[in-house]
């Protein structure tokens, strides 16, 4: 009992799901809650489309110009550029979870400062049109820089990988990361949501390149 009152008053959850047709009959519902640090202020802010060529600074590092961005409405933490979720001008929505894995060395470690979760979220946004271009721009963003870096204004250690749910009216991908590796598994109809674990096993529709033979190599994976 007093195990269910603590629980009650203290509730922990973050979560993100989407429903496509034919559980729907009017669009896409997508949807997303966030168990962020007590006291973090939370923004919902509109940033206008621009164009330039100045290179980007995200909440730790740089990343180069698309030349053009979107138009997008984003749910972020005050302190960092990135968003836990936010929608653009052309209907793509994302929202991001924290995972943990087993891969934390060299270019995975999580307490290096690269690309936030939040931040691939918004670069995703200002840069895809459809959902699949969203991830596109992410993956290879990813790959490049990697992620990494405190998810907190107020505790250093507190970092992660992370998992995304990306979306638009026609289709939905989940996506899950550790470091740079990724896999990503496509949502044509039903339902899907993702937490704070990852869930795609052996369907996978797009993955980075030499993600079967690099979890053979950590042991991560036995082949089978």
């Amino acid at each position: 009992m007093t195990s269910n009152r603590i629980n009650m008053q203290n509730p922990e959850s973050c979560d993100t799901f989407v429903v496509l047709p034919p559980l729907t009959q009017h669009g896409v519902v997508f949807g997303k809650n966030s168990d962020r640090p007590q006291g973090e202020v939370q923004e919902v802010v509109f940033v206008p489309a621009t164009q330039s060529s100045e290179p980007v600074k995200c909440t730790y590092i740089e990343v180069e110009s698309a030349g053009f961005t979107k138009a997008v409405i984003l749910s972020k933490p005050g302190w960092m550029w990135g968003a836990e979720m936010g929608a653009n001008e052309c209907g793509v929505v994302i929202g991001n979870e924290a995972v943990w894995t087993n891969d934390n060395e060299g270019d995975h470690d999580p307490s290096v400062k690269r690309l936030l979760g939040m931040d691939l979220v918004r670069l995703g946004l200002e840069r895809g049109a459809t959902a699949t271009e969203a991830l596109d721009v992410i993956t290879q963003l990813l790959q490049k820089y990697g992620q990494g870096g405190p998810c907190s204004h107020t505790d250093e250690g507190f970092t992660y990988h992370n998992s995304f749910l990306i979306a638009d009216p026609t289709v939905a991908w989940v996506l899950e990361t550790s470091g740079k590796h990724w896999a990503a598994v496509e949502v044509t109809s039903g339902y899907r949501n993702i937490s704070n674990v990852l869930t795609i096993t052996t369907k996978i529709d797009k993955k980075s390149e030499g993600l079967e033979e690099y979890a053979k190599s950590k042991g991560l994976w036995d082949g089978e």
